[in-house]
């Protein structure tokens, strides 16, 4: 495990995951890990559990999310901010196997000792985002930013079309 990093209790939500030292822009700090499951097995096991507010998976790719749930590195207890000072990476690997891609947490920008990591979740959900799905999932990063939800679009929202123009047709 890295000394650069720990786990401790967090005033953004729950658990948070700290820089024990100053660390520098564009250092890859941990891997996010866990059980390896099929996107169908993943939708099977956790159905209906968008109401919870809460979850450890993380989609690896169009197959594969890794269900930190199940022998999760401390990589899961990082929480989300709408101004983020690290990233995830997904890795692909080098044969093209799917599976073996990974997730790798890497930092933005400089941190200094005792900042807690942050990353934007980028949760995207099936169903319509309704103001009770985005108060269960609401940010707690208090960023100036903040959209106040971990919650994103589906797909981006087009801009309306000015005054007087008719949009055309895709």
């Amino acid at each position: 495990m890295s000394r650069r990093i720990a786990a401790r209790r967090s005033p953004i939500h729950g658990n948070g995951v700290f820089a024990l030292v100053d660390i520098a822009k564009g250092v890859e700090l941990i891997e996010y890990r866990g059980q390896l499951l099929s996107v169908a097995q993943a939708d099977r096991k956790y159905a209906n559990t968008s109401d919870s507010g809460h979850t450890f998976l993380f989609t690896l790719n169009e197959k594969y999310v890794i269900d930190a749930n199940v022998d999760g590195s401390i990589a899961r207890w990082i929480n989300h901010s709408c101004a983020p000072n690290c990233k995830a990476f997904v890795h692909e690997s080098a044969d093209g196997d799917p599976r073996k891609d990974r997730v790798i947490i890497e930092s933005l920008r400089a941190l200094k000792a005792g900042e807690e990591l942050t990353y934007d979740y980028g949760i995207v959900l099936d169903e319509r985002l309704t103001p009770r799905l985005k108060a269960i999932w609401a940010c707690r990063c208090g960023s100036p930013r903040c959209s106040g939800t971990l919650l994103k679009p589906k797909r981006p929202r087009r801009p309306a079309p000015a005054a007087g123009k008719r949009p055309r047709k895709a």
